[in-house]
């Protein structure tokens, strides 16, 4: 074995002693704060001042630890639309070198479980849709819905990951009281409402194709999107520019992204599916 795969396995082991903790004290809000610019920038990381707040008025942040590390967070705020309560999730990061063991799952279904036990039964955050590693969390692995697209959501930023594309997002609805339909995917034929081409190893996006008579359809989208953005800076805007058209006509007309899936037949492309909503929990 060589030494990349031994620490894989050791580290999959020291996991199985991962805590997940309710953060209460300056001390390991600190901690937290000083994680968060780390894995993004001391502009984007949320003041001490903010979570302190928060976890005394109905919000909470959570903590992943190995022994006494803290290698992943999960903050969360309450939300208000002027008709409904929910919480709102605003930022969940882990360590970069721990980013491929679940911890991320763990940190959600913890928050779920946190957030029933005060009360709320939605959760709500955004995402940027063409980050198909985020998508296959929210959507695939945690039953959540799309139900919203908003263009250039938090403006420019000057993160690595963000800066110099539109930070649209979608609105995710996570909706934590009751049972969520199970997602089963079958090979039935549905519409591509995007054709996409291949050119210089990457996928770009060709033909808008808009389908109204279908129930579902797909929209695909690239697997490496950073990728892309680092080699082709102007067919990543293509991607945002093509995509944001699509979503925005279906979510403002019934329809919600259920699903991420890969599409088996062209590597590194994935498929959303929306569907119009009806029965979804």
């Amino acid at each position: 074995m060589d030494i990349h795969g031994k620490g894989k396995v050791m580290k999959q082991e020291a996991l199985t002693s991962l805590a997940i903790k309710n953060l209460h004290t300056v001390k390991d809000l600190e901690a937290v704060y000083e994680l968060e610019t780390r894995i993004w920038s001391v502009e984007e990381a949320v003041p001490v001042n903010h979570t302190v707040a928060t976890v005394k008025n109905g919000g909470f942040v959570l903590g992943a630890f190995l022994e006494e590390e803290l290698i992943g967070f999960q903050y969360s705020f309450p939300g208000f639309d002027g008709t409904r309560i929910y919480l709102c999730s605003h930022s969940l990061g882990v360590q970069a070198e721990y980013r491929a063991f679940g911890i991320g799952e763990k940190l959600k279904n913890a928050q779920k479980k946190t957030a029933l036990e005060k009360g709320y039964d939605l959760i709500s955050w955004t995402y940027d849709p063409l980050e198909t590693v985020n998508a296959n969390l929210n959507l695939h692995k945690l039953g959540a819905v799309c139900t919203q697209y908003i263009e250039n959501a938090y403006g420019e930023m000057s993160d690595h990951m963000n800066a110099g594309i539109p930070s649209d997002r979608f609105v995710v609805e996570w909706r934590i009281k009751g049972e969520c339909p199970e997602r089963q995917w079958s090979e039935e034929v549905l519409p591509k409402a995007l054709e996409t081409g291949m050119s210089d190893g990457f996928y770009f996006p060709e033909n808008t194709q808009l389908f109204h008579e279908n129930e579902k359809i797909l929209i695909p989208v690239p697997g490496n999107f950073q990728d892309i953005k680092k080699r082709d800076f102007e067919l990543a805007l293509k991607w945002r520019e093509s995509t944001k058209e699509v979503f925005i006509h279906y979510l403002s007309k019934g329809w919600i992204v259920t699903d991420l899936i890969r599409d088996i037949t062209a590597e590194n492309q994935y498929l959303y599916l929306l569907e119009k909503e009806k029965g979804y929990c």
